[in-house]
């Protein structure tokens, strides 16, 4: 602790105590918890209390109060716990009677202000920061204080009975883990005295008749089982295994629930996992017991298992497949193609009945996806899925979905009125359909497969944000269908798509609602990023109306539209005028107009995105060099950052930044030495030729001036991105062992001008008259002066500068002993909400 701190902080405790003053700030207080556990972190000793007495005068103070304030009360109860985590400062405040008055049956336990949940939650909070030893674990156990524990399990407040679920787990663990010399054994007498009056009082709520005795339980060893993975667990289990069991099949309790959780925790620990027996045998039977929508959630986690038994794995593909597995045997009878499954874990009417049921159909359906899903992002798949009948059912139910197959059977009939238009349902579907184009098997229902995908594009019923995902989809299995084309009639096939693939485009580019114009236009530039190096692909983009209509969108009304266009315009560019086959004096002039069009919006869009997306592709057009010779590009590149200079946007003018440093980039690895044809930025040019020229370029661009002017901006990302560019320049014109004397360079004819640049700089963004200043003008197009410049300012100093924290010293612990001074007693001053 500073000299500072230790000066205010009894002024601050005083404060805290005083009732007459108003309660600090919460914030204020949780910054001051937070002090004072980095404090007592590198510091275990009883030195923190015996050099600063006011903070035991303080708790003593609050103590005293007739009628402390919940929240000071709260904060104290915390304070305490923060400084007996250690076992020295523990015993201080044990010879101070401190702890047994907070913590104890004398303390705030029994008076009034307990009601209040902050102070309940202070004291819980409290008793857990102090318990990182023994001392701390007999004070709570024999005072009484396990029972309070217990009591707040069932705490009105969900935060306090959570707290208080997490403190028991942490004792029982602290308990058995360093009181037990030897592995205890299932007799009671093996374990420790506190973990034994745990245990003790989980094995009562699990046989108790109380429903909500026996959820506290199993929440209590669902999180035990989750974090701890020491030996005795399995002792502990073998205590209660049976009680568990008798849960999946009796239906006193509706906890059922909440035994996936916990059955999924010990399948994950290796105490459990390489266990032999019962354990697996008991994951088996709540597979079977479980309802599916309860089963889902424990079989995608044991599918996720590597680990686990095979005969487990393959009954837990079982019961995640088997709504997949009725779908699509409720689509026809009898059964047209092979099902999913070749027999149920549970009973098939179960699920039937879940998908005949308006309340519980999409939900189940939804559930399963969404760990299909989950399964199918994996790198590595520890089992085996049926692809394409998974593939068949997820088009029946999309199918389903829109009314487009009219089922046979009852059972599909019903399933088919519950899910027609149901959005969830098809997002649900579409998701699970993108991942499975990564998966091989599937290629033989592809012409089926994007006659669904093509119904839902065209059909005016599909919603804004099940089109989106049907994009995706579609995206990506056109992608997919690309890899897998070899022979000709397959690429037969993939032209015939992409033309009707293009014709909805062109319909839904005109589309009134501006979501399904922008994700039309995000659905293009993905699959021009993808295919634009296919034949067919180019063909059936440039013979289609797409090119044009996309063109049109960027005066689009909507700001998101525009954006999206320039982006989708931007990258059409590579197939319509950088591509090497492209008509070159037709193109010529396309390309002009359109170069001018996205530096009309760079220039007078009155909204960000739209410019964003500008300089966004003009980089990355530089970047891939597509903005022809040298000449025509450092023109080129003028233009912009003199544009983007003034924008009111700080991401425009950082993205003019990234231009910048890219242009500054090839030019140096165009000059730079012969041997080394891609240098980087930062090698050293030797040559003075290349040196003049490079300057030259540098400044007819007018980019030193850009660069130095944003070593100024008021937005703190936009200047260190110029000094971070402005550094690599320096490190190619200067090694290290070069840099100039800045006295000598002052003394030199641009010398005065320097060291005003040098003076404006330091101020940073408060400069007020950047770049002139009275009689002193910095020549930013003249090469001797920049190459001055940059061999003399200290970049590293204003680097150091723009990279400090804003709050450096609003954070720091002296602050905020300030702050809490300042705001005590000024409540009429500090009525109105700052904020």
């Amino acid at each position: 602790m500073t000299r500072e701190c230790s000066l205010l902080l009894p002024r601050v405790c005083a404060a805290l105590a005083d009732p007459r003053q108003p309660g600090s700030d919460d914030t204020c207080l949780e910054k001051l918890l937070d002090w004072f556990r980095t404090l007592t972190e590198f510091d275990p000793s009883v030195k923190l209390v015996q050099d600063n007495p006011c903070l035991t005068e303080f708790i003593t103070s609050v103590l005293t109060l007739p009628e402390p304030s919940p929240s000071i009360l709260s904060f104290t109860l915390r304070l305490a716990g923060i400084l007996a985590a250690s076992e020295s400062r523990f015993q201080h405040l044990q010879e101070e009677k401190l702890l047994v008055t907070l913590f104890g049956k004398d303390g705030p336990l029994n008076s009034a202000v307990w009601e209040d949940a902050s102070v309940r939650s202070g004291w819980v909070e409290g008793v857990h920061s102090m318990m990182q030893h023994q001392p701390a674990l007999h004070f709570i156990c024999n005072g009484g204080g396990i029972d309070v524990i217990f009591a707040l399990q069932g705490d009105p407040s969900l935060f306090v009975a959570s707290a208080a679920s997490r403190l028991l787990v942490h004792m029982l663990v602290l308990s058995a883990d360093s009181e037990t010399s030897k592995p205890p054994s299932a007799k009671d007498c093996d374990w420790p005295e506190c973990a034994q009056m745990i245990i003790k009082h989980i094995e009562d709520s699990l046989q108790s008749s109380s429903a909500s005795h026996v959820e506290q339980s199993l929440k209590l060893l669902t999180s035990l089982f989750g974090s701890c993975r020491s030996t005795w667990t399995e002792v502990l289990w073998l205590g209660i295994a049976k009680q568990i069991e008798s849960f999946l099949t009796e239906k006193t309790f509706q906890v059922q629930h909440m035994l996936a959780n916990l059955l999924l925790n010990m399948a994950w620990s290796p105490v459990f996992y390489e266990s032999e027996g019962s354990f697996w045998a008991l994951v088996t039977s709540a597979l079977e017991h479980l309802t599916p929508l309860q089963a889902g959630p424990l079989a995608v986690g044991l599918l996720r298992l590597y680990k686990c038994p095979q005969d487990v794995r393959i009954q837990a593909l079982t019961v995640l497949l088997q709504p997949m597995d009725c779908i699509l045997r409720a689509a026809s009878q009898p059964l047209e193609h092979a099902g999913l499954l070749d027999e149920s874990v549970s009973d098939p009417a179960t699920v039937e009945s879940l998908l005949s049921s308006k309340s519980s159909c999409a939900g189940l359906l939804c559930q399963t996806l969404a760990h299909l899903e989950k399964l199918l992002g994996l790198i590595h798949l520890p089992v085996d899925l049926p692809y394409t009948s998974l593939l068949r059912s997820l088009m029946t139910i999309l199918q389903f979905c829109n009314g487009f197959l009219s089922p046979a059977s009852p059972l599909g009939s019903t399933i088919s009125r519950i899910l027609i238009n149901c959005f969830r349902v098809q997002r649900s579907a579409l998701d699970v359909l993108a991942a499975l184009s990564e998966r091989v098997g599937c290629d033989t229902l592809i012409g089926n497969l994007f006659d669904v995908l093509l119904a839902y594009l065209g059909s005016p019923n599909t919603s804004p944000t099940v089109l989106k995902k049907t994009f995706q989809a579609t995206s990506k299995w056109l992608v997919h269908l690309h890899e897998v084309s070899r022979s000709k009639s397959q690429w037969q096939q993939t032209g015939k798509i992409l033309e009707d693939v293009f014709l909805v485009l062109q319909k839904r580019l005109c589309s009134p609602c501006w979501e399904v114009r922008d994700s039309s236009l995000e659905f293009l530039t993905v699959l021009i990023k993808r295919l634009r190096d296919q034949d067919e692909f180019r063909q059936s983009l440039l013979s289609s109306e797409v090119p044009r209509l996309t063109e049109n969108l960027l005066e689009d009304p909507e700001s998101y539209v525009r954006a999206s266009a320039v982006i989708a315009v931007g990258h059409l560019a590579f197939v319509t005028y950088f591509a090497p086959e492209s008509p070159v004096v037709a193109n010529q002039c396309n390309k002009e107009n359109t170069v001018a069009k996205l530096q009309e919006i760079l220039s007078a869009d009155p909204e960000g995105f739209p410019r964003r997306a500008v300089i966004s592709i003009f980089t990355k057009w530089l970047r891939q060099g597509c903005t022809g010779p040298l000449e025509d590009t450092e023109q080129f590149v003028s233009r912009v950052i003199q544009t983007v200079e003034c924008d009111l946007d700080w991401e425009v003018r950082l993205g003019g930044l990234e231009l910048a440093e890219v242009f500054c980039s090839q030019i140096i690895c165009q000059l730079g030495p012969p041997e080394c044809p891609y240098t980087p930025i930062s090698s050293t040019v030797t040559s003075s030729t290349h040196q003049n020229k490079l300057l030259q370029i540098f400044c007819r661009a007018k980019l030193f001036g850009f660069l130095f002017r944003s070593l100024c901006d008021c937005d703190k990302p936009v200047g260190q991105r110029a000094c971070d560019t402005l550094l690599g320049l320096r490190g190619s014109f200067y090694p290290i062992s070069t840099l100039k004397d800045s006295q000598e360079a002052w003394d030199s004819p641009a010398g005065s001008s320097i060291a005003w640049l040098q003076r404006t700089l330091r101020q940073g963004s408060l400069a007020q008259n950047f770049p002139s200043d009275g009689g002193n003008r910095v020549d930013f197009e003249d090469p001797e002066s920049m190459l001055l410049a940059l061999g003399t300012i200290d970049l590293e100093e204003l680097h150091d500068e723009l990279n400090k924290c804003s709050d450096h010293v609003e954070k720091s612990p002296e602050s905020l002993l300030q702050d809490i001074l300042a705001t005590v007693g000024t409540v009429e001053e500090n009525e109105a909400d700052c904020y």
